[in-house]
C-alpha cells in the first residue's frame, strides 16, 4: 500500500502536470492556457461574445490582466474587441473563424490529456472522480 498524501497536494501535482502538458502543445501556437480558456468561454457565450467585464469575473482576474489578454489574442486574429453599440462604455470581445479553429485544435489535446489523466478507470469510475472532484470543489466555495 502506497503512502498517504494530502488530497491538495495531489489535486496541485495533477494541476502542474496538466498544465505543462497543455503549454507544451500550445508553444507551437504561441498560446497560453489562459489564452485558450478565454478563446472557449467566447465560444460558447450567445453571439460568441462577453463583456470584458464579464471574462474578468468569469476568471477572477483584474481588468488589465483580460485587456492584455484579449489585445493579444487580437494581435494573433483570434478575437475582435469593440464597444458595444447601445454603451460605449462596455468593451466587448469576439472569437473570430481562427479563434473558433484553434478551440477545435485545443479541445482535441484537452480530450487527449483527459484520456491519458483517466487511464485505467471504468466508466463508472470516471463518473465517481468527476462527481467528488466537483464535491470538493463546491466545499472551497
Amino acid at each position: 500500500m502506497s503512502e498517504y498524501m494530502p488530497s491538495g497536494l495531489l489535486i496541485k501535482q495533477i494541476h502542474d502536470r496538466l498544465e505543462k502538458q497543455a503549454n507544451n502543445a500550445l508553444r507551437p501556437k504561441d498560446l497560453t492556457m489562459m489564452q485558450v480558456s478565454i478563446l472557449m468561454a467566447l465560444q460558447k457565450a450567445t453571439e460568441k461574445q462577453l463583456p470584458m467585464k464579464e471574462l474578468e469575473r468569469i476568471f477572477g482576474v483584474a481588468q488589465s490582466t483580460v485587456a492584455g489578454i484579449i489585445l493579444r489574442l487580437e494581435q494573433k486574429g483570434f478575437v475582435e474587441a469593440f464597444g458595444d453599440a447601445t454603451d460605449k462604455r462596455i468593451k466587448l470581445a469576439h472569437i473570430t473563424t481562427a479563434g473558433e479553429l484553434c478551440c477545435a485544435e485545443a479541445a482535441g489535446h484537452m480530450n487527449e490529456t483527459e484520456e491519458a489523466l483517466l487511464y485505467g478507470f471504468s466508466r463508472e469510475e470516471r463518473k465517481m472522480f468527476n462527481a467528488l472532484l466537483v464535491r470538493a470543489a463546491d466545499n472551497l466555495k
